[in-house]
């Protein structure tokens, strides 16, 4: 029998509470200019490609996924202000991207899952190619993976006999004027891979892809190596901002 001072039993039992319902808060909706707009952008860009919006417009479209209901217009101007152009947003730097007022961890996702897209796509395009007939495809691969770079980076491109590209590797990362490069690294790799051929490649983050001094002499001494172990070394490719030189068409090869 319970006493007078007993607290009556509950009306529902432990596990009845647990398992009540719980009714979820609804998400806020967008807006219905954004709602608007996002759609009216995703038309135009659908049916008319890239080439159907300015950068900033192009920005917005990447960033609708990481920013789901907001105006993204203004951080889009804010990085196209910060880094020039869409592909210089893209291949910023991740510290330099977290510098910009309202850009978060989904916003840097979003655009190096793009950049990286872009350079998996272009490398698709050349790797197991023959250089010769595929040579536009692997400028425009170099120049997407290469010319926004803020330092400088060396890359070698192996060749098999029939020049088709069986190896694209970074060798070696720089600082904004030198990159440090080892010939005996370049040609000992050359015959870990089996190539019978190499092209180097670097760019220039000053946008010049003039050959220094420095670039010349080094790149004397990789022929060196090469033809000493019976490799071909058929060209070096500087890149810079929009064009690129090669020592073979200047002579330097």
């Amino acid at each position: 029998m319970r006493e007078l001072g007993e607290s009556p039993f509950p009306l529902f039992d432990h596990a009845s509470r647990v398992h009540a319902p719980v009714v979820k808060p609804k998400a806020p909706k967008q807006p219905s200019y954004i709602q608007g707009h996002r759609k009216r952008l995703q038309k135009r860009f659908l049916d008319g490609g890239s080439d159907a919006l300015p950068d900033y417009e192009l920005l917005e479209l990447v960033l609708f996924n990481a920013i789901p209901r907001q105006d993204v217009k203004p951080l889009a101007y804010r990085l196209l202000n910060t880094f020039g152009d869409f592909n210089n947003v893209l291949s910023a730097p991740i510290p330099r991207l977290r510098e910009v007022d309202g850009v978060g961890p989904g916003v840097i996702c979003e655009l190096k899952v793009v950049e990286a897209a872009a350079h998996r796509l272009s490398r698709a395009r050349v790797l197991k190619r023959q250089v010769v007939s595929s040579w536009e495809a692997l400028l425009d691969y170099c120049h997407t993976t290469m010319a926004h770079r803020d330092t400088e980076q060396f890359r070698v491109l192996y060749l098999d006999r029939k020049n088709v590209l069986i190896a694209d590797e970074a060798q070696a990362q720089g600082t904004v004027d030198h990159v440090p490069v080892y010939p005996r690294e370049v040609v000992k790799r050359a015959l870990e891979v089996n190539a019978s051929a190499l092209i180097l490649v670097h760019n220039h983050p000053s946008g010049d892809p003039t050959p220094s001094q420095a670039d010349i002499d080094m790149t004397q001494q990789i022929a060196l190596a090469a033809q000493a172990l019976n490799l071909t070394l058929h060209d070096h490719l500087i890149i810079g901002r929009s064009q690129e030189v090669s020592f073979r068409s200047e002579g330097l090869l």
